[in-house]
């Protein structure tokens, strides 16, 4: 197999189909999202608090990967419609946990859902065999990446 080509008969990199598919669940995503009027960066912030709890927010910009102030930003967006709050760390009074609020917990949830059940639709299409097959592929591919 040349590198970047596939061998199923076809001519295309395997980059551009990856890149391909990727757009298509980006998209999935987003379709998800539109009932929640929330952001990518947004979803992906409620998720984190979902998963981690309260926490500060240089650590939750750490987590996101992204810059603090982009994170403040996104964080802000959220306080505006009631996802989360703002409130003193018990541990250090100086410094502010980031925590979701009962409605962003259930907006959380619920993107969760829908993102879950979208991508899974998809996913569904392939044998079983086939999508245990991609899950190790996938997890090989992140575990290098992240070397």
């Amino acid at each position: 197999m040349r590198y970047g080509v596939r061998m199923d008969g076809t001519d295309e990199p395997l980059v551009d189909t990856f890149w391909a598919l990727s757009r298509r669940l980006r998209a999935m995503a987003q379709e998800a999202l539109a009932e929640w009027d929330v952001t990518p960066s947004q979803a992906r912030a409620l998720a984190v608090l979902q998963r981690g709890g309260p926490q500060r927010l240089g650590e939750l910009a750490e987590r996101l990967r992204i810059a603090p102030r982009s994170a403040t930003e996104v964080v802000d967006a959220l306080a505006e419609r009631g996802l989360v709050e703002r409130k003193p760390d018990p541990a250090d009074r100086r410094a502010t946990l980031v925590a979701l609020t009962a409605e962003g917990e259930r907006v959380a949830t619920a993107i969760l859902a829908a993102r879950t059940s979208g991508a899974s639709s998809l996913f569904a299409r392939l044998p079983d065999a086939d999508r245990a097959e991609l899950a190790r592929l996938l997890a090989a591919l992140r575990a290098a990446a992240d070397e």
